[in-house]
């Protein structure tokens, strides 16, 4: 209960509640250990399917003042890794599904798993929170040097350690209706990363410089200057907004040739009948069925389409949909799993059609799903999974793009658009990016739009049309732009048919890739230093 002292402002009457110290005093290490798990999992309403950008601006803008409230450089690393535990828990816990509903791992095994691989995520927050306490800087250089540049640096280490897992980097939460996106063809995801943690760090400084007053009512000096650098760091964000804007208003790239008529074909079969014997006979004819019913030049089939080895799929079927992307004066792309003479597995896609035949095999495997990593160590660990093909070879780095339908055409697979320095190894020649994916893994889970949102990344940052054909959805056409033109519901049986342009032309990030956004953090770590040092 509150109440007013003699000066009439409020105080608390008698012991406060739990509810009241927690508000009254967030400073305190353990409220503020719950509150940044909370704000981290507020977050993820941030990123699709929730997709409300301003979010994450603000849950860590209220992340860095607890962290400036921190005695010690250890309990800010305790506040970033509860931030990152309340983020990564809500937003990739589907990790979860595919490893007990599908991959038949017992639920406590399978709980553990996600929780330690959750706890390996927010690490880097950590490593972040403690790097901000450590450094001997003022709040200004701070906020905006300081913390912007480690932060984004973290953010594309964790990008590829290990082989990287990129999900829900902060950049992507702003794709494709926030300003800050427009910086994605120049600087890339982590560019926009950069922006939003740049924006986060301007509103914790505005929010703290507030204007004093002495006791006859007058500003005093050092107020008015704290107000004429208010202004200043309110111009630089609104200036970072609208450059971002201003930025979505360029055309990089420009049409090549005619649109190409495209069909993306959404078989929807369930999971865990893919890889029965007893279903490959009505999971082949339902293809063929939607294949036949389509009359584009481009027919694009999700990833591992065909539950079979391509050398198992029998001759005629494939000699059929071949037939019938010819009488369309086209091409037909199928997701297959293929076995080649030296013994080795790939996860492949591969044309029939009017080109001469060919096909693109996955790069970036999914450590223990497609391979296992350590085998002699975790292979034991790993055997009670029920997941198939775990022994898939990793394709070439560099491949071309294939000569499809009148179009270059990129293929990437499943995870691999996650990484989009690995995406413009077929660029500027491609003149169209093809997604083929099965992400039926993880079940009715926010997983697929939080993919779908990493492909529209994919193609703002590379000027060209993505083409998503999945299993279960969301099987998409995305536009140049990253805004997605049309879509089928998730679960159905769907075909997506979509007039599509080639593009040409080469984007800043086409050319230099992920080097740009390193090249200005490490700027401003230099810039830190050098204030630093003249101070």
């Amino acid at each position: 209960m509150f109440v007013k002292d003699e000066g009439g402002r409020m105080k608390a009457e008698g012991k406060p509640s739990r509810l009241q110290s927690f508000i009254l005093h967030p400073s305190s290490f353990r409220s503020s250990f719950v509150l940044a798990f909370l704000l981290g999992a507020l977050t993820v309403l941030g990123f699709a399917p929730f997709s409300l950008f301003p979010l994450p601006v603000v849950t860590l803008a209220l992340l860095v003042r607890s962290w400036r409230s921190q005695t010690t450089p250890r309990r800010a690393a305790a506040i970033g890794f509860a931030f990152g535990l309340g983020l990564f828990l809500w937003g990739v816990s589907w990790v979860y599904v595919s490893l007990h509903d599908f991959g038949a791992m017992p639920a406590p095994l399978a709980a553990g798993a996600t929780l330690l691989f959750c706890v390996y995520l927010a690490l880097f927050p950590a490593l972040a929170g403690y790097l901000f306490a450590a450094a001997a800087l003022t709040d200004g250089v701070k906020l905006t040097l300081w913390l912007p540049a480690v932060w984004t640096l973290l953010e594309w280490t964790r990008g590829w350690l290990f082989t990287g897992f990129p999900w829900l980097a902060l950049g992507y939460s702003q794709v494709p209706a926030s300003p800050l996106s427009g910086y994605a063809p120049v600087l890339g995801v982590y560019g926009i990363t950069l922006a939003t943690v740049v924006s986060a760090g301007l509103v914790v400084t505005l929010w703290t410089r507030f204007p004093l007053k002495d006791e006859g009512g007058r500003m005093k000096d050092e107020s008015k200057a704290s107000i004429a650098g208010k202004k200043w760091f309110a111009f630089i964000l609104l200036a970072l907004w609208l450059g971002g804007w201003a930025l979505q208003q360029v055309e990089w790239t420009h049409p090549a040739g005619a649109p190409v008529q495209v069909s993306l074909l959404q078989g929807n079969i369930p999971q865990d009948l893919k890889w029965r014997e007893d279903h490959v006979r009505a999971t082949l004819e339902s293809y063929r069925k939607l294949v036949e019913a389509s009359d584009s030049r481009l027919i694009v089939l999700p990833e591992t389409a065909l539950p079979l080895f391509l050398q198992h799929v029998p001759p005629e079927y494939l000699q059929s949909l071949a037939a019938h992307a010819r009488k369309n004066n086209g091409d037909l792309l199928i997701g297959v799993p293929e076995k080649r003479q030296s013994g080795d597995y790939y996860n492949s896609v591969r044309s029939f059609g009017t080109a001469p035949t060919q096909s693109y095999s996955k790069s970036h495997l999914v450590p223990f799903g497609e391979y296992i990593p350590l085998r002699p160590v975790l292979g034991g660990i790993v055997a009670v999974l029920a997941i198939p093909l775990q022994d898939f070879s990793r394709g070439a780095q560099t491949q071309q793009p294939l000569d499809l339908a009148g179009q270059k055409v990129a293929i990437n697979i499943c995870y691999e658009d996650a990484f989009g320095e690995e995406i413009i190894r077929q660029l500027p020649q491609a003149t169209l990016l093809v997604n083929a994916s099965n992400v039926a893994w993880f079940g009715r889970s926010i997983a697929p739009r939080q993919h779908l949102q990493i492909s529209q990344t994919r193609a703002l940052e590379t000027g060209r049309y993505m083409l998503r054909a999945t299993n279960t959805g969301v099987t998409a056409v995305i536009d140049q732009r990253g805004q997605v033109v049309r879509s089928a519901p998730e679960f159905v049986t769907a075909t997506v048919t979509y007039p599509v342009p080639g593009y040409q032309g080469t984007t800043p990030y086409i050319r230099w890739g992920n080097h740009t956004v390193l090249a200005l953090t490490a700027a401003l770590l230099l810039a830190a230093a050098l204030v630093r040092k003249t101070r």
